[in-house]
């Protein structure tokens, strides 16, 4: 992982990537690693749809980041 390194960084994912994120953060020794979901899916989305899951996913980057 990045911040092992001292690199910040924020891992996205969408809604349907959560039950995995959470498994393979308490993997890597780090169980309540923060990270950003949007919802799924991305791939039918309008540019709309694509904007909103952007908008979201940048607040919850800044709040990780800055906590």
């Amino acid at each position: 992982m990045a911040e092992r390194n001292g690199v910040p960084a924020v891992s996205i994912m969408t809604s349907a990537f959560v039950d995995a994120a959470e498994l393979m953060a308490r993997v890597q020794g780090v169980p309540l690693h923060p990270f950003a979901v949007i919802e799924h899916p991305i791939a039918s989305a309008d540019a709309r749809g694509i904007d909103k899951r952007a908008q979201v996913a940048v607040d919850a980057a800044v709040e990780i980041l800055t906590q």
